[in-house]
């Protein structure tokens, strides 16, 4: 298995040195352990530096399906259990941390099992049967209601953490709670590993999280995410701390700006964008791992007990089928996707029905549909005007909306499509003046990168001046057009100003239980097959 491995080492405050470091023989072993799959009874050697102790964090960020992708090519969250699995079997000092987003969206959590919406339980069955030691949260998990993260919070056998999100109670915002065995733990602002040395506690790792306050909920309150960043260093230094590092779900620049004002932080472990980064910023390194489990972050740290300098190794792995499953996950995720394949029935009477043929593969990849317009995009979009029988004038949706974070190729199935678009939701058409569709599209266009970008139909951008075109024409400020788009549009989410209450709406159409466009899915499935 090919392996790239980055490294940094912090020798002090203001000198960081990026350079790429050499697969030593432990790596070169546990590798060789991860493809194969054998089990290993080798345990950590003391360095021959007495002053120096060694540990582990694999770091997850973005999970929404626990199952492999493209066809059991990449992810898999039984494969990277056996990745864990055979690291921890060298070092006791590994920790496996999730930098959120993990509970929603996916097709399974859509599907109720006794009567409940699952909403994330598969996953977290999955986690506790990985041993996971930390998770914070991400914007996705107030997807779910109150009392459905509530019973995910208490069904987790992991520690979370958060100091900048917080639960809106009568008496004010206070921590989450959960309740397990009787007991009530709050989700404490900061949590510490212990690095051990045979019995003893060597050293401590403080860990710090603030989340992104990108899904406001009436239950959730978020203070600000940098001021609680700086005020959970500080009470991690008055603890004790020998390290502080950040686990965070927010955006790249988010991220940065927590470095920039905590030079004393080397390390944050971060999440949100989808794609893989190790971005160093003056004193202190941003890591984030693929959406999906299609690579994992493994960051190997040697710390001076004596000289308190840090050096940091950081290996992104693939997660391919050259990896071994880890038989005990393997079997919690195959109890949930038989049930997703016996409960997805109730939804649609025949999931496996060909719809499709992708000759050319629909890209389905969360870097590509946050950043261009694809074969997929025209594809649900085409699917949304048919819903109104193409009496529209135009179509968009946003990107984000696509979750499959994957290629279809070959035979495409009425279930891969509800794969894409797991949120589901209706197709509304809503009346807008060209004044405000101009900025609706600009502020799309501007969000390239992230899920507010907007796939479009009949809209096309003029080379010259840049101006929106429909039908060839410019749009004019005081025509209305008939828009087709995703009910979640409306909310004001991704596009802060298209809400019913702005002046530039004139009407709102939401269709009715009967109709097509009440489930997206259903629209683009119903167009494929009149195709």
């Amino acid at each position: 298995m090919k392996s790239t491995l980055t490294s940094y080492r912090n020798h002090n405050r203001n000198n960081l040195l990026i350079r790429n470091v050499a697969a030593h023989g432990l790596i070169l072993l546990f590798i060789a352990l991860v493809v194969s799959g054998c089990k290993s009874t080798v345990k950590t050697v003391q360095p021959s530096n007495a002053d120096e102790v060694h540990f582990k964090i694999v770091q997850l960020n973005d999970v929404y399906e626990i199952a492999p992708l493209s066809g059991g090519q990449y992810g898999g969250m039984s494969r990277v259990a056996h990745v864990v699995d055979s690291i921890r079997a060298i070092n006791d000092n590994t920790f496996l941390v999730m930098a959120g987003d993990f509970l929603n969206p996916s097709l399974l959590g859509t599907v109720k099992v006794d009567g409940e919406r699952v909403r994330g339980k598969h996953m977290i069955e999955v986690m506790n049967a990985m041993d996971f030691d930390l998770a914070t949260f991400g914007n996705h998990e107030f997807d779910l209601s109150e009392e459905d993260l509530q019973k995910r919070l208490n069904e987790s056998e992991f520690s979370w953490t958060s100091a900048n999100v917080f639960q809106n109670t009568d008496d004010g915002p206070s921590s989450f709670q959960v309740y397990r065995n009787a007991d009530t733990v709050r989700v404490p602002d900061v949590y510490q590993f212990q690095i051990k040395r045979a019995d003893t506690v060597a050293a401590t790792v403080g860990i710090f999280s603030v989340t992104l306050d990108s899904n406001p909920r009436e239950y959730v309150y978020y203070s600000d995410y940098l001021f609680e960043a700086k005020t959970a260093f500080v009470t991690l230094k008055a603890k004790g701390a020998d390290m502080i590092f950040g686990l965070t779900h927010l955006s790249l620049e988010q991220d940065k700006e927590v470095a920039r004002s905590l030079p004393e932080v080397p390390f944050i472990m971060g999440g949100h964008e989808h794609n893989h980064m190790l971005v160093p910023v003056e004193t202190s390194i941003i890591a984030k791992a693929d959406a999906n489990a299609k690579t994992i972050y493994v960051h190997s740290f040697t710390y001076n007990l004596k000289t308190k300098k840090l050096e940091i190794d950081s290996q992104l792995m693939p997660i391919t089928d050259r990896v071994a499953s880890s038989p005990r996950v393997k079997a919690v995720v195959t109890k949930w996707n038989d049930i997703l394949d016996e409960k997805i029935k109730e939804v649609i009477s025949n999931p496996d029905e060909v719809v499709y043929r992708a000759i050319v593969p629909l890209d389905g990849t969360d870097s590509a549909n946050r950043s261009r317009q694809t074969n997929l995009g025209k594809i649900v979009t085409k699917g949304m005007a048919a819903a109104y029988l193409n009496e529209v004038d135009m179509v968009i949706v946003n990107g984000g909306s696509f979750r499959l974070d994957d290629m279809l190729e070959g035979d495409v199935t009425s279930l891969d499509i509800f794969r894409v678009l797991p949120f589901g939701g209706s197709v509304i058409k809503v009346e807008l003046k060209g004044s405000l569709l101009k900025k609706v599209l600009d502020y799309g266009e501007s969000q390239r990168g992230t899920g507010a970008y907007l796939h479009r139909m009949n809209v096309t951008k003029a080379a010259g001046d840049g101006s929106w075109m429909f039908n060839g024409t410019a749009i004019q400020d005081e025509t209305v057009y008939k828009v087709a788009m995703s009910d979640f549009l409306m909310k004001g989410f991704d596009i802060p100003f298209l809400i019913p209450g702005n002046e530039g709406v004139v009407s709102v159409y939401e269709p009715k239980e009967q109709e097509l466009a009440y489930d997206i899915r259903k629209a683009v499935i119903e167009s494929l097959l009149n195709d």
